[in-house]
């Protein structure tokens, strides 16, 4: 089980995503200066209902495993790059647009 200061920090990063733009769990997983990726999705999975968790997606640039119909409404409303739209439950996010730079504010605890 992922510890209290893990759970607020992950929440913390993934409420500052800007709509539109999406961060991998190993994106977040570095913005808090952790390797855990697999972590960051548990704390999504148990808490992430109260935070905008449709903008952390795997490294493949599918949507959230088992999410793909109830993201797709959010993608579109906030503007997401998407791509092979086949459907709300086909489809991936255009990680090489939609990805938050590493340039990004909320990166600014780490060192690069």
């Amino acid at each position: 089980m992922p510890s209290p200061e893990f759970v607020e920090a992950v929440l913390d990063i993934v409420e500052r995503i800007p709509a539109g733009r999406v961060m991998t769990y190993g994106d977040v997983g570095i913005a808090i200066g952790s390797e855990a990726p697999r972590a960051v999705g548990r704390v999504l999975a148990l808490y992430g209902h109260a935070v905008p968790w449709w903008r952390v997606v795997p490294a493949s640039g599918l949507p959230p495993q088992g999410h793909a119909r109830l993201a797709h409404p959010h993608y579109v409303e906030e503007g997401t790059p998407l791509r092979h739209v086949e459907s709300p439950e086909h489809y991936r996010i255009a990680l090489s647009s939609a990805r938050l730079p590493y340039t990004h504010e909320i990166y600014a605890k780490i060192a690069l």
